[in-house]
C-alpha cells in the first residue's frame, strides 16, 4: 500500500512547478503556495491526508533557522522535568534535541508505525506552514507554539548551516558551489525550502490572532531577552505551569541554564556525528549550533542586502499589524 501511495504522490509532485537549487543539484516543487524539497514533500502530503492529531498533541511550529533547535529544548526540558533530572542521564546531553521531539513529515509519515504516546510525549515539531497543516490539528485544538526570527538573521543562520550541514557527503560539490547572492535570491523570492518565509510567519501570525488559546506566537529577540520569562509563559501555555515550589527552586532558571547554547553546543553529541544519516535529511549535528545572536546579520549582509530584505519585508507585512521589531 505505501508503495502505491509513494507513486502517487510522486505523480503529483512531478506535476508541481520547480525550480533548480545548486546547478542540478536538486529541485525545490512549488505546493500549496510553498516551496519544499522532493523528499518533504511526500511526507507532507501523507500526512496531510492520513495524520490524525491527538487533542493533547503540541506543535511546535517554525520556518527553518529560527530559533527551532533551542524551543524544542527547551519545550522537551519543561515537559519532561518530573521524569528527568539535569544530571548527565538527561536525554538532551545524549541526542540532539531535533532527536527528541517527532517531526511531523519525517517521523509520523507512517501512521502504523506511530509509536509516540501522546500522554508521556505530546510534543511534535513541523516547518509547515499554517495553510498546510493536517485539518485535524486546527480541528481538534491541538495547541501550537510558533517561533519566528527577523529576516535578515533567519537568512544568515540559513546560509550558515548550509555551508556546515552538507560537507562530508554526498553535497560535497554542492559547498563547493555555494554563492551567498544566490542564496539571497532564492530567500527573497522565496523559493528556499518551506519559503516565502514572510508567508510562513504570517500564517501563523493570523492563527495567533484568531485563535490566541491554540497559538502561541514568539519571537526569538523576545525569547533571547527574557528567557526566564517566556519559558515560565511556554510552561503555562502547554498545560505544564511552574508550581510555587518550583519557584522556590529555580525549576525554570535551570532550564534555561540545561539549554542554553553554551551547554548544549559543548556536549560531544552536538559536537560530532550526524542527524538523520543516511537518509535525504542527513547534517551534520554541530551545524544546529552556532552563535544564536540577534543582530549577526551584520558580520555578513552588504548594505544593499540588508536594504532588499527589509523592503520586501516592509512590503510582505504592511497592513498586518506585525512588525519583527
Amino acid at each position: 500500500i505505501l508503495t502505491s501511495l509513494n507513486m502517487k504522490y510522486q505523480e503529483i509532485i512531478a506535476s508541481l512547478p520547480k525550480k533548480e537549487r545548486w546547478s542540478g543539484a536538486s529541485y525545490t516543487y512549488e505546493y500549496q503556495g510553498f516551496w519544499f524539497s522532493p523528499f518533504a514533500l511526500e511526507g507532507i502530503i501523507s500526512v496531510q491526508q492520513r495524520f490524525q492529531a491527538q487533542p493533547s498533541d503540541i506543535l511546535l511550529c517554525s520556518a527553518p533557522k529560527t530559533g527551532t533547535t533551542w524551543l524544542k529544548a527547551l519545550a522537551f526540558a519543561i515537559v519532561t522535568r518530573n521524569r528527568f533530572d539535569d544530571d548527565n542521564n538527561h536525554p538532551l546531553f545524549n541526542a540532539v534535541p531535533h532527536d527528541c521531539v517527532p517531526f511531523l513529515e519525517v517521523d509520523l509519515v507512517d501512521p502504523h508505525e506511530n509509536k509516540k504516546d501522546p500522554e508521556i510525549m505530546p510534543l511534535l515539531s513541523t516547518h509547515l506552514p499554517f495553510s498546510s497543516l493536517p485539518k485535524s490539528i486546527v480541528s481538534r485544538g491541538c495547541k501550537m507554539v510558533y517561533i519566528c526570527r527577523d529576516p535578515k538573521d533567519t537568512f544568515v543562520s540559513y546560509w550558515h548551516y548550509l555551508r556546515r550541514a552538507l560537507p562530508g557527503g554526498q553535497y560535497d560539490h554542492v559547498v563547493e558551489r555555494l554563492s551567498l547572492e544566490k542564496e539571497l535570491e532564492s530567500f527573497c523570492d522565496g523559493s528556499t525550502y518551506y519559503g516565502p518565509y514572510w508567508d510562513h510567519v504570517l500564517g501563523y501570525w493570523k492563527a495567533s490572532i484568531k485563535r490566541p488559546d491554540s497559538v502561541l506566537f514568539l519571537k526569538y529577540e523576545d525569547l533571547k531577552r527574557d528567557t526566564v520569562f517566556y519559558v515560565r509563559k511556554l510552561g503555562e501555555f502547554m498545560g505544564r505551569a511552574f508550581t510555587a515550589e518550583e519557584e522556590r527552586r529555580g525549576a525554570a532558571e535551570r532550564i534555561v541554564e540545561l539549554c542554553s547554547l553554551e551547554k548544549l553546543s559543548g556536549l560531544e553529541v552536538n559536537k560530532s556525528g550526524k542527524h538523520r544519516q543516511g537518509t535525504p535529511m542527513s547534517s551534520n549535528n554541530y551545524s544546529f549550533f552556532r552563535r544564536g545572536i540577534v543582530g549577526d546579520w551584520k558580520n555578513l549582509l552588504t548594505p544593499e542586502m540588508q536594504r532588499r530584505i527589509d523592503e520586501i519585508t516592509e512590503q510582505k507585512l504592511r497592513g498586518s499589524g506585525f512588525s519583527f521589531s
